[in-house]
């Protein structure tokens, strides 16, 4: 199950596949309570959601210490797999919809995953600063940084400098068009190569 994600991260640790392993497990038993993944995209969890979530991951290695906003986790995407991936890394996870947030909760506790807070919270309410903010298709781009650019930290300390890291789908150009000279766009075939990833998913990033 996890050689999806061990192709493109070889050097995971022991503990890190484990983890990863058991993320099947747990979210088919809680969204058989409660639904957070589409009943018919269960079965492409580690491509559809988690590997989706680490392309992340490909596009910055995070610094142990940075801190980073998952801004509507839904059911932990793409919160829990990058902390699995970072664990020196601090992540606050936070969605309006508590049900959903009870799941992130629960599945980051289950795998003993340490640098993770996951909170019942809209994000026009969260008032930390975050070196990274973070999230897939929660809602268009410009919204997006209206509410977020409150939490932003002044110093940057990773390779990017500090930005909205977002994953997205579909015909992007109208959402773009007041960030285009700022924003990168990154197609996700550039990184993985099963046929989904070349279905227009793009990870954006926007510097602050």
């Amino acid at each position: 199950m996890t050689e999806l994600i061990t192709k493109y991260f070889p050097q995971l640790s022991e503990e890190q596949k484990k983890q990863f392993e058991a993320l099947d497990g747990l979210y088919r038993d809680w969204n058989a309570k409660i639904n957070v993944i589409s009943r018919k995209d269960i079965d492409n969890l580690y491509e559809h959601h988690i590997l989706h979530s680490l392309a992340i991951a490909m596009a910055i290695r995070f610094k142990p210490g940075t801190e980073i906003l998952d801004f509507g986790t839904g059911g932990g995407f793409p919160g829990i797999p990058l902390a699995i991936m970072f664990p020196e890394v601090k992540f606050k996870l936070i969605d309006g919809t508590g049900k959903k947030i009870r799941v992130a909760t629960e599945v980051a506790n289950a795998i003993g995953l340490k640098n993770v807070n996951a909170v019942h919270l809209r994000g026009e309410e969260e008032k930390g600063k975050y070196d990274f903010v973070v999230s897939r298709a929660v809602m268009p781009l410009g919204d997006l940084m209206k509410i977020i650019k409150k939490n932003f930290k002044k110093d940057s300390k990773n390779a990017l400098p500090n930005g909205l890291i977002c994953l997205k789908g579909g015909n992007l150009i109208e959402e773009l068009k007041d960030y285009s000279k700022v924003a990168e766009i990154t197609p996700l075939e550039t990184f993985f190569e099963e046929d989904w990833f070349k279905e227009d998913k793009k990870l954006i990033y926007v510097p602050v």
